[in-house]
């Protein structure tokens, strides 16, 4: 493990006097390997220019001069953080939200509720159930399946 030291001891960190910025450092070791990197440095904008209650009202061109990334990509980076539930938006605000608990992911909606792993697994999968015994799951083939599961079949 490395030793931490103080490296300038007169440029320590200190909240502003006057405004808001934080990051919750599970952004980036939870949420960075999904994202692409302007959905990153969207964020990261975000969460920079935020007040205290994670609220900023840019619009999409102004992101866009801002960042100096397209509007297209501003908005495709937008949604990927829409998807992943770390912002909500209504125009013209975005709320920078907090982080979802480690292994639980939200419903489509921001503040529909909390869902279960198993449960995010099931959507994710298409199941509604968990099957019984007697039920074939998606990935064993029924007397009536004629053709093989590609997916075992790779080469």
């Amino acid at each position: 493990m490395i030793e931490k030291r103080i490296l300038v001891a007169d440029r320590l960190r200190r909240p502003p006097a006057t405004g808001w910025s934080w990051v919750d450092r599970r952004f980036l070791r939870e949420h960075g390997d999904y994202l692409s990197h302007e959905a990153i440095l969207l964020y990261l904008f975000f969460a920079a220019v935020a007040d205290r209650h994670g609220l900023s009202f840019y619009s999409d061109s102004t992101l866009s001069s801002r960042l100096r990334i397209p509007q297209p990509a501003v908005e495709k980076a937008r949604e990927e953080l829409l998807q992943r539930d770390l912002i909500a938006h209504q125009l013209p605000l975005v709320q920078v939200l907090s982080l979802p608990s480690s292994g639980v992911s939200r419903r489509a909606q921001p503040g529909q509720g909390l869902m279960l792993l198993g449960d995010v697994f099931r959507q994710a999968m298409g199941a509604t159930a968990v099957p019984t015994p007697d039920q074939p799951t998606a990935d064993q083939p029924t007397s009536d399946q004629s053709t093989p599961d590609k997916r075992r079949n790779r080469p």
